[in-house]
């Protein structure tokens, strides 16, 4: 049986912590200055409340961060202060650059891994996928942890930091072309049009972002594409909508402009060209 300690158990740490404790292992939670919402989300998981974090500490084999962002390294220093040598799992949705931050502090005494989760509070119904980077030899015990439970443990390798460029990689854009949705919905329901919208986009092809072999022929457009997003912007000004999108991505179409009507560039070219001074 493993020991594992959620710091903090909000809806998604709470129901992660439900699956481990239902595969037989021991949960606990700090119950010091949280409220009550938080308090029964614990006990609906079955984790064990304890007084404060060094009792948490001293009796756990594994703690796992799953905080608002902002929070992680405030959660992070707070383990720091005391001598716990078990497995750090810091499973926020953090930049790479701050979760080896996050790393290098915590450090010597925990092992860290850099986790990501994917999908929906776990449940007996749904499941969701745990992606951890980290030193090999600690990846093997996480994996046994979540073994037949609805959390899919997998590797992003041995780079600490792997696992979180995944999640900014995937959030990213998931969380701004929902927002982008917005936008354009507000816009085409300003001019009367909404209902033409939802028919337009119902002939698009979704696999946007799961097959990327397009892109060369995005980056062959870009040149008259960015000065299109100028022209929405001004749509959107007009409107009284945010134009901060639409500028933003003809900023980055410029990127793409030494691109031009070259369909048959490679994806890694086309890719480079996007990073600064490539």
């Amino acid at each position: 049986m493993t020991t594992v300690t959620v710091l903090h158990p909000g809806s998604m740490g709470a129901a992660v912590a439900a699956q481990v404790v239902g595969a037989g292992h021991s949960g606990l939670w700090v119950s010091q200055g949280r409220s009550r919402v938080t308090q029964q989300r614990a006990e609906d998981a079955s984790l064990t409340a304890c007084a404060s974090l060094g009792e948490a500490l001293d009796a756990s084999d594994v703690v796992l961060s799953v905080c608002p962002p902002h929070a992680a390294e405030e959660v992070a220093a707070a383990v720091s202060k005391y001598s716990f040598n078990g497995l750090y799992i810091d499973a926020n949705a953090i930049s790479p650059q701050r979760m080896q931050r996050i790393a290098s502090d915590i450090r010597p005494a925990p092992v860290v891994l850099d986790g990501a989760i994917f999908g929906p509070p776990p449940t007996a119904q749904r499941t969701c996928r745990l992606y951890l980077a980290g030193a090999e030899q600690a990846l093997e015990p996480i994996h046994d942890l979540f073994n037949e439970t609805a959390v899919e443990a997998r590797s992003a390798g041995d780079r600490i930091g792997s696992a979180s460029a995944l999640k900014a990689s995937f959030a990213g854009f998931q969380k701004a072309a929902r927002t982008l949705a917005g936008v354009s919905h507000a816009l085409a329901d300003t001019h009367g049009v909404g209902d033409l919208l939802i028919s337009e986009a119902k002939t698009m092809v979704s696999e946007i972002l799961s097959d990327p072999d397009y892109l060369p022929s995005v980056a062959a457009r870009a040149w008259r594409w960015a000065p299109e997003m100028l022209e929405i912007a001004e749509a959107l000004r007009a409107a009284g909508l945010p134009t901060e999108i639409a500028e933003a991505t003809a900023s980055v179409m410029t990127r793409w402009e030494k691109d031009k009507d070259q369909y048959d560039l490679p994806l890694a070219d086309v890719l480079a060209h996007l990073r600064q001074g490539s």
